[in-house]
């Protein structure tokens, strides 16, 4: 006879052990990206210097429905059954690879002078999956390290925590990368018995520091990384976006040696909310002493296991635009390029307005990109972002968060890519507020 459910004995809900779940769910570096991606939401009445968002400019809804009848349109071609391949690439799977590599081939030879067959390029869930892929398939074992310019992207240390790969930090100095501390970086590396298998940096405008590699630097580290044989993790989500200055060669159009895996991404330059990014990792992989492929392949089929493919449907949306731009998307985001340098240096002049030197705050002059990096005289953690969001209602980033091996605690970063040059004065008469404030207090 079944017991009476009123009869039986409570049991207890299952409790999950933050200690035995993966390491990387305490780590730091993820708990800063929901930061970053949430303190504004937390504060909606204060002026936020926090997220690098693109300026939606006189983006519209009908665009949308436009680019994918333009994709549609290319794919049909008035071939018989057009319709019906256009129709099957567009609401099926479609291949892990993508929909639209032909097009982004054509985008990166005209925009940025790099030659990639297709087949070397994968279409990732945002230029974070494609980070994901590059590092899950370089870490082999437990030898295996990444190098990355110090402070870096958040996104890269979670990314390497979530596979297991340690990173070494690398002075990014005064130009972008320090390279007499790559070079020991990677002795030490080796004389401990680790393997460095790749450095990862942002070449122009970085995040979060603004700073660029000049050209002779960018020559000399593709040399260095020859020498040293490791890889080049590029990544170029800012490159557009110089204040009045002329493009830069990016590392992979420099490289001859498939020295350089290069992570790209349409969230600036086209539409964020496409999540589209890719990786061109035209790398020769061996087996046996005889070439099998490329590392896209290999990433491919990583990518088969984590998200499938990446849905076509976002995939047609940036085709169509890359196709109605003649794949100049350097030129159509010429207004864009101009507003974001023109927002920069109004936020480079409020500086030196509210702090004339002496002043114990100062800061660094990028020439281009959405971010800029300022030093206080106090500790800039995440109670003191709390306080200043509340009592100030000005947002910023705590530096200390883009430093894996500690540092960065009396500095923070401002972004300016998305705020009115009215939101940068109201936000900079806050923050100044709250300098004086914590001055004082001293």
């Amino acid at each position: 006879m079944t017991e009476p459910s009123h009869a039986r004995t409570a049991r207890p809900g299952a409790v999950m052990d933050l200690a035995d779940l993966h390491g990387s769910l305490s780590d730091p570096a993820l708990l800063s990206m929901n930061l970053l991606n949430e303190v504004a939401e937390r504060y909606p009445d204060a002026v936020s210097f926090a997220a690098g968002r693109p300026d939606p400019g006189d983006f519209a809804i009908e665009d949308v429905h436009r680019y994918l009848r333009t994709w549609t349109a290319h794919v049909t071609g008035g071939a018989p059954g057009g319709a019906e391949a256009a129709r099957t690439r567009l609401y099926q799977y479609g291949r892990t690879k993508g929909v639209i590599q032909d097009l982004v081939a054509r985008n990166l030879a005209t925009d940025e002078s790099i030659h990639a067959d297709p087949e070397s390029i994968v279409v990732t869930v945002g230029c974070q999956e494609a980070m994901v892929l590059v590092l899950r398939a370089l870490r082999a074992d437990e030898r295996d390290v990444l190098l990355a310019t110090s402070p870096a992207y958040v996104g890269i240390t979670g990314a390497a925590r979530l596979v297991d790969l340690p990173v070494v930090p690398v002075d990014s100095g005064s130009g972008g990368i320090d390279l007499d501390d790559l070079a020991a970086r990677v002795r030490e590396a080796r004389e401990a018995g680790l393997r460095p298998r790749a450095c990862y940096l942002v070449p122009d405008f970085a995040n979060p520091t603004g700073l660029s590699l000049d050209v002779p630097t960018r020559r000399r580290l593709l040399d260095l990384a020859a020498e040293l044989d490791i890889l080049l993790i590029e990544d170029n989500p800012y490159g557009f976006f110089g204040d009045g200055i002329p493009p830069k060669p990016t590392l992979k159009s420099l490289d001859e040696g498939h020295r350089v895996i290069y992570l790209g991404s349409y969230a600036k330059t086209a539409l964020p909310g496409a999540r589209i990014g890719y990786v061109v990792a035209d790398q020769p992989v061996v087996r046996d002493g005889r070439t099998v492929g490329t590392l896209a392949d290999e990433l491919s089929k990583i990518k088969s296991m984590i998200t499938v493919n990446t849905p076509p449907i976002a995939q047609a949306v940036i085709g169509g635009r890359l196709l109605e731009s003649g794949f100049a998307l350097r030129e159509t985001n010429r207004d864009a390029t101009a507003r974001y340098g023109k927002k920069l240096r109004h936020l480079l002049d409020g500086l030196a307005a509210r702090f004339p030197g002496p002043s114990p705050v100062t800061w660094n002059r990028p020439d281009g990109g959405f971010f800029l990096v300022v030093t206080v005289p106090f500790t800039a953690d995440d109670a003191l972002l709390a306080h200043s969001a509340e009592r100030h209602k000005v947002i910023w980033t705590p530096m200390y968060h883009f430093y894996a091996a500690g540092g960065g605690l009396r500095q923070l970063r401002l972004s300016c890519s998305s705020l009115t040059p009215e939101e940068i004065d109201l936000g900079l008469d806050r923050f100044a507020s709250l300098v004086t404030d914590l001055l004082e207090r001293t």
